[in-house]
Protein backbone atom coordinates (compact mmCIF):
# COMPACT_ATOMS: atom_id res chain seq x y z
CA UNK A 1 0.00 0.00 0.00
CA UNK A 2 1.13 3.54 -0.34
CA UNK A 3 -0.14 6.69 1.97
CA UNK A 4 0.53 9.18 3.97
CA UNK A 5 0.56 8.64 7.66
CA UNK A 6 -0.64 11.84 10.02
CA UNK A 7 -1.06 12.83 13.47
CA UNK A 8 -1.76 15.99 15.05
CA UNK A 9 -1.48 17.42 19.00
CA UNK A 10 -3.35 20.63 20.19
CA UNK A 11 -2.69 23.09 22.66
CA UNK A 12 -5.99 23.23 23.65
CA UNK A 13 -9.80 21.80 22.72
CA UNK A 14 -9.98 23.87 19.52
CA UNK A 15 -9.62 21.62 16.31
CA UNK A 16 -7.91 24.91 15.18
CA UNK A 17 -4.89 24.97 18.16
CA UNK A 18 -2.58 22.38 16.44
CA UNK A 19 0.89 22.14 18.14
CA UNK A 20 2.34 19.45 16.90
CA UNK A 21 2.43 17.53 13.35
CA UNK A 22 3.81 14.24 11.82
CA UNK A 23 3.18 12.61 8.49
CA UNK A 24 4.67 9.31 7.50
CA UNK A 25 5.03 8.88 3.89
CA UNK A 26 4.41 4.95 2.98
CA UNK A 27 5.63 3.10 -0.28
CA UNK A 28 4.65 -0.19 -1.07
CA UNK A 29 3.99 -1.19 2.34
CA UNK A 30 7.47 0.36 4.11
CA UNK A 31 7.94 3.88 5.68
CA UNK A 32 10.32 5.44 3.40
CA UNK A 33 9.73 9.26 5.08
CA UNK A 34 9.13 10.69 7.89
CA UNK A 35 7.95 14.51 8.95
CA UNK A 36 7.69 16.01 12.32
CA UNK A 37 7.38 19.65 13.56
CA UNK A 38 6.04 21.43 16.60
CA UNK A 39 3.71 24.03 15.72
CA UNK A 40 2.98 27.97 17.27
CA UNK A 41 -0.35 27.74 17.31
CA UNK A 42 -1.15 31.25 18.38
CA UNK A 43 -3.38 30.16 21.75
CA UNK A 44 -3.18 29.11 24.81
CA UNK A 45 -2.45 26.05 26.16
CA UNK A 46 -4.92 24.28 28.50
CA UNK A 47 -3.42 22.47 30.83
CA UNK A 48 -5.26 19.01 30.14
CA UNK A 49 -3.62 18.87 26.94
CA UNK A 50 -0.28 19.56 28.38
CA UNK A 51 -1.08 16.92 30.66
CA UNK A 52 -1.39 14.53 27.64
CA UNK A 53 1.18 15.57 25.14
CA UNK A 54 3.84 17.21 27.69
CA UNK A 55 4.28 20.03 24.89
CA UNK A 56 4.50 23.50 26.80
CA UNK A 57 4.03 27.07 25.57
CA UNK A 58 7.99 27.87 25.69
CA UNK A 59 8.57 24.60 23.66
CA UNK A 60 6.74 25.96 20.77
CA UNK A 61 7.95 29.87 21.04
CA UNK A 62 10.03 30.05 18.21
CA UNK A 63 8.26 27.12 16.14
CA UNK A 64 6.32 28.28 12.65
CA UNK A 65 2.66 28.66 12.40
CA UNK A 66 0.08 26.12 10.00
CA UNK A 67 0.48 28.79 7.61
CA UNK A 68 4.42 28.69 7.32
CA UNK A 69 4.54 24.58 7.29
CA UNK A 70 1.59 23.94 4.80
CA UNK A 71 3.28 25.19 2.01
CA UNK A 72 5.98 22.43 2.36
CA UNK A 73 3.17 19.75 2.80
CA UNK A 74 0.34 20.47 0.88
CA UNK A 75 1.04 18.60 -2.70
CA UNK A 76 0.36 15.36 -0.07
CA UNK A 77 -3.12 15.97 0.21
CA UNK A 78 -4.70 15.33 -2.77
CA UNK A 79 -7.36 12.99 -4.28
CA UNK A 80 -4.40 10.66 -5.93
CA UNK A 81 -2.93 10.36 -2.03
CA UNK A 82 -4.72 8.38 1.08
CA UNK A 83 -4.24 10.08 4.35
CA UNK A 84 -4.39 7.66 7.47
CA UNK A 85 -4.99 8.20 10.89
CA UNK A 86 -5.86 7.16 14.26
CA UNK A 87 -9.24 8.62 15.03
CA UNK A 88 -9.47 10.59 11.77
CA UNK A 89 -11.92 12.47 12.25
CA UNK A 90 -9.83 14.48 14.87
CA UNK A 91 -7.44 15.08 12.90
CA UNK A 92 -9.26 16.02 9.70
CA UNK A 93 -11.15 18.09 11.85
CA UNK A 94 -7.84 20.03 13.35
CA UNK A 95 -6.40 19.97 9.73
CA UNK A 96 -9.47 21.67 8.73
CA UNK A 97 -10.00 23.86 11.58
CA UNK A 98 -6.07 24.93 11.25
CA UNK A 99 -6.26 25.92 7.44
CA UNK A 100 -9.47 27.77 8.32
CA UNK A 101 -7.81 29.88 11.04
CA UNK A 102 -5.44 31.14 7.94
CA UNK A 103 -8.10 31.36 5.77
CA UNK A 104 -6.37 28.70 3.48
CA UNK A 105 -9.17 26.40 1.33
CA UNK A 106 -9.03 22.57 2.64
CA UNK A 107 -8.06 20.37 -0.38
CA UNK A 108 -10.05 17.49 -1.38
CA UNK A 109 -8.20 14.19 -0.38
CA UNK A 110 -8.90 10.27 0.49
CA UNK A 111 -9.05 9.39 3.94
CA UNK A 112 -8.91 6.21 5.93
CA UNK A 113 -9.42 5.65 9.89
CA UNK A 114 -7.71 3.27 11.73
CA UNK A 115 -9.75 3.11 14.57
CA UNK A 116 -12.38 1.80 11.70
CA UNK A 117 -9.90 -0.98 10.32
CA UNK A 118 -8.98 -2.42 13.43
CA UNK A 119 -12.77 -2.26 14.52
CA UNK A 120 -13.61 -4.11 11.43
CA UNK A 121 -10.23 -6.58 11.18
CA UNK A 122 -9.46 -7.00 15.21
CA UNK A 123 -12.79 -7.27 16.59
CA UNK A 124 -11.76 -9.12 19.56
CA UNK A 125 -9.65 -6.14 20.70
CA UNK A 126 -10.68 -4.87 24.10
CA UNK A 127 -10.23 -1.40 22.46
CA UNK A 128 -9.32 0.50 19.57
CA UNK A 129 -7.23 3.38 21.50
CA UNK A 130 -3.81 3.69 19.10
CA UNK A 131 -1.66 1.94 22.34
CA UNK A 132 -3.93 -0.91 23.00
CA UNK A 133 -3.92 -1.84 19.08
CA UNK A 134 -0.31 -1.31 18.48
CA UNK A 135 0.45 -3.57 21.65
CA UNK A 136 -1.80 -6.36 20.47
CA UNK A 137 -0.40 -5.95 16.61
CA UNK A 138 3.16 -6.03 18.45
CA UNK A 139 4.40 -2.59 17.57
CA UNK A 140 6.47 -0.20 19.28
CA UNK A 141 4.68 2.72 20.43
CA UNK A 142 7.62 4.16 22.24
CA UNK A 143 5.69 7.45 23.59
CA UNK A 144 1.82 7.53 23.14
CA UNK A 145 0.81 11.11 22.40
CA UNK A 146 4.07 12.20 20.77
CA UNK A 147 2.96 12.63 16.91
CA UNK A 148 6.14 10.89 15.32
CA UNK A 149 5.87 8.28 17.64
CA UNK A 150 1.74 7.79 17.10
CA UNK A 151 2.02 8.28 13.24
CA UNK A 152 4.31 5.34 13.14
CA UNK A 153 2.48 3.28 15.07
CA UNK A 154 -0.94 4.12 13.03
CA UNK A 155 1.51 3.57 9.59
CA UNK A 156 2.39 0.60 10.69
CA UNK A 157 -0.92 -0.73 12.15
CA UNK A 158 -2.62 -0.01 8.86
CA UNK A 159 0.59 -1.88 6.96
CA UNK A 160 0.15 -4.75 9.11
CA UNK A 161 -3.59 -5.18 8.34
CA UNK A 162 -3.27 -4.53 4.76
CA UNK A 163 -0.76 -7.52 4.94
CA UNK A 164 -3.13 -9.14 6.59
CA UNK A 165 -6.56 -8.84 5.08
CA UNK A 166 -4.99 -7.10 1.50
CA UNK A 167 -5.12 -3.55 0.62
CA UNK A 168 -8.49 -3.91 -1.84
CA UNK A 169 -10.46 -4.81 1.60
CA UNK A 170 -8.65 -1.67 3.23
CA UNK A 171 -9.52 0.31 0.16
CA UNK A 172 -13.29 -0.26 0.44
CA UNK A 173 -13.06 1.82 4.02
CA UNK A 174 -12.12 5.01 2.42
CA UNK A 175 -13.54 8.39 2.27
CA UNK A 176 -13.23 11.49 0.27
CA UNK A 177 -12.57 14.82 2.37
CA UNK A 178 -13.40 17.63 1.00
Amino acid sequence: MNFVAMDFETANGRGSSACSLALALVENNQITDTFYTLINPQQEFHYRNIAIHHIRPADVQQAPTFDQIWPHIKQLFNLNNLIAAHNAHFDIRVLRQTLAMYQIKAPAYQAIDTVRTSRRFYPQMPNHKLNTVAKLLNISLQHHHHALDDTIACAEILIKTSEQYGEQSIKKMTKIVS
